[in-house]
């Protein structure tokens, strides 16, 4: 497995995959740049510590539950399952990053600074993508004894 470097600024291990993922084309100072000021726009925005909005945020997208594919005989079901401690955090690390990027607004680091204030109060695109994953698991959770 990779050891993952602690990034600069928080000394959070966390910061520094959230930040790889938001990466494109190997840009990585950019990508910190990004995250960084967003964080001087959350710190601005909310007067609180922008690290722990953002960790708050964070954990607020993580799904518990994922839907999975399965064929049985002719028919396809979803099947509700459990999701592993660092798959989750990376679902929800894409996620905001995701509805970040589809975001109004001028520029990735006011875009990324609006969905996680959003996330860190329970609304935004990235929460209601975990709050819609988690409802078709309960929907389907009669066919969870499919699971393997």
């Amino acid at each position: 497995m990779r050891v993952i470097t602690p990034d600069p600024i928080y000394k959070d291990t966390m910061v520094t995959q959230f930040v790889n993922n938001m990466m494109l084309d190997g840009k990585k100072s950019t990508a910190f740049k990004v995250f960084y000021d967003a964080m001087a726009i959350v710190k601005e925005r909310t007067d609180q510590p922008e690290h722990e909005i953002w960790k708050k945020g964070l954990n607020n997208v993580i799904p518990q539950v994922e839907v999975r594919s399965r064929r049985i005989g002719g028919a396809t079901f979803q099947i509700p399952t459990e999701i592993r401690a660092t798959r989750k955090i990376s679902i929800g690390m894409k996620w905001m990053i995701k509805f970040a990027r589809q975001r109004s607004g001028k520029g990735m680091a006011e875009r990324l600074a609006a969905e996680v204030i959003a996330a860190s109060k329970n609304e935004g695109a990235a929460v209601k993508r975990k709050e819609d994953t988690h409802k078709m698991a309960e929907s389907n959770r009669a066919f969870a004894h499919f699971r393997v």
